[in-house]
């Protein structure tokens, strides 16, 4: 009766041993796969390239070539993956915060710094470059990228 009553004490202990066993596996499980999920989520994000920005600052030399060449650009634009932000192309309606506004200006989306500088390059820009330098003056550009 009393080696009866130890063994079944320890079976019980066995058991007990292998089901808390089974539990800490199935937790630390859980938590190695959380911090893999987290690496490989953070991983994806700084993989993802960020988008480009075309910023031109501009003068209007013959406002009557502008109508003209506005379309022009905007299909040239959307052509090499350009997208205006802010409106439908370049603004005059700017209103000075600090120091002098410029008198023409314009944002411009990339999806990277490739692709805003492929666009300076493009064949679609110099094709409208006459019509560009009848209507306009460029003052000022510069690509940043985004976060």
């Amino acid at each position: 009766m009393i080696s009866s009553a130890l063994s079944d004490a320890g079976v019980r202990r066995a058991i007990e041993r292998a089901i808390m066993k089974t539990r800490y596996t199935v937790a630390l499980s859980m938590i190695a796969g959380a911090a893999l999920g987290g690496a490989a989520i953070q991983g994806l994000h700084a993989q993802a390239k960020p988008k480009a920005y075309l910023v031109t600052e501009s003068e209007v030399i013959d406002r009557p070539s502008v109508p003209p060449y506005d379309p022009l650009l905007a299909s040239a634009l959307q052509a090499a993956g350009g997208q205006w932000i802010g409106g439908p192309g370049p603004t005059e309606k700017i209103t000075a915060v600090l120091g002098d506004p410029p008198k023409r200006f314009g944002v411009v989306e990339f999806e990277s710094i490739d692709k805003a500088q492929a666009w300076l390059k493009s064949s679609g820009r110099e094709a409208i470059a006459p019509q560009r330098n009848k209507a306009i003056k460029l003052v000022r550009q510069f690509i940043f990228e985004g976060k």
